[in-house]
């Protein structure tokens, strides 16, 4: 990385006061961040393999999210054949450590910010529908919910958890995760980051910015707000998540017609059902970070995530089923 990182610099005429590498996510991207004397410092995205500035993903989304008007931090520079992306340097505090040191008082305004920018995302998302832009040609459809909900089988009840199920308990999971998948992918579709959590808002001079935005997509519009209000990283009031769904809904079609209650009750069932397969989906993740990649840190979330799916199946008889398939080896959601 770091010869990648002297070629692209060298070329660029630029010297360094200094070059810090970033903690990455968990893609096979790696950051570094480059300080240089009276300029601002640049954040370089390195990619495994080189890329086609036309195609890549980021810079696709980029344009699109630029359009909309979402804030993101600008392109400053592309070096395809260096698998580089440089970029406007945010600083460090994202929302997750920004919440550390703030009161109640101080965090649900920004919390409020963080649901406007989703309304802002699925509004200006639908106005600038285009075939140029990548995230309309995907989609969370039954193969990638489904997809994602046999990972979860796969990745966090066998890597992690070791469960060998029977041949009726593998086949009593696919029938609830088809239907799962066939609901929500029933659902009309908007613009989704599709993966919109605290670890991917940046604190930036007063003002949230979004980050790792590339794999956005077409889903549910209750997608994005899952993320954010039932955050695998961090724990909100209910009472609170309850006022930011109403902010949400206030300017929504959903809460339109001529009964908002039963239009408010019904969305929040929709957001229960998304969140089920949500936080499904992020313990399949977290166990094959753990299991497969060995990157121990992502199972420190793996406890509020099953708290999660312990919650919403207790409040949900839809779920029945799948809480006394589940129970059976992960007594946390029993």
């Amino acid at each position: 990385m770091l010869t990648t990182v002297s070629t692209y610099l060298n070329r660029q005429g630029i010297v360094p006061s200094r070059v810090t590498p970033l903690a990455g996510d968990a893609s096979t991207r790696q950051y570094v961040r480059v300080e240089r004397p009276n300029r601002p410092p640049l954040v370089l995205a390195i990619y495994p393999e080189p890329f086609d500035p036309q195609t890549l993903s980021f810079l696709n989304v980029s344009r699109l999210l630029s359009a909309i008007g979402v804030p993101i931090p600008a392109v400053r520079d592309t070096a395809g054949d260096l698998g580089i992306v440089a970029l406007e340097d945010l600083g460090d505090v994202t929302l997750q450590e920004w919440l550390v040191d703030q009161s109640p008082a101080e965090i649900e305004p920004i919390y409020q910010q963080a649901v406007d920018l989703i309304v802002l995302l699925q509004r200006g998302g639908a106005e600038q529908r285009s075939a140029g832009y990548q995230p309309y040609a995907l989609a969370f459809d039954v193969e990638k919910l489904t997809w994602e909900l046999d990972f979860f089988t796969r990745h966090f009840l066998g890597d992690y958890r070791g469960a060998a199920l029977t041949a009726g308990e593998g086949r009593a999971l696919a029938d609830e995760w088809m239907r799962i998948a066939e609901e929500l992918a029933a659902e009309p579709r908007v613009l989704c980051h599709r993966d919109y959590h605290s670890r991917n808002l940046m604190v930036h001079e007063g003002r949230l910015m979004m980050i790792d935005f590339q794999d956005a997509r077409m889903g549910p519009d209750t997608y994005d707000l899952v993320s954010l209000l039932r955050d695998c990283y961090v724990t909100l009031p209910d009472d609170m998540v309850a006022r930011l769904i109403e902010r949400f809904l206030s300017p929504s079609p959903v809460a339109r017609g001529p009964r908002p209650d039963t239009a408010a009750a019904l969305f929040r069932r929709r957001f229960d059902l998304m969140a089920m397969q949500r936080h499904l989906k992020a313990l399949g993740t977290f166990g094959y970070q753990v299991a497969v990649r060995g990157k121990l840190q992502y199972a420190g979330s793996i406890p509020r995530t099953l708290g999660y799916v312990r919650e919403n199946a207790a409040r949900n008889p839809r779920f029945g089923r799948l809480r006394e398939i589940l129970a059976g080896y992960l007594p946390e959601v029993s």
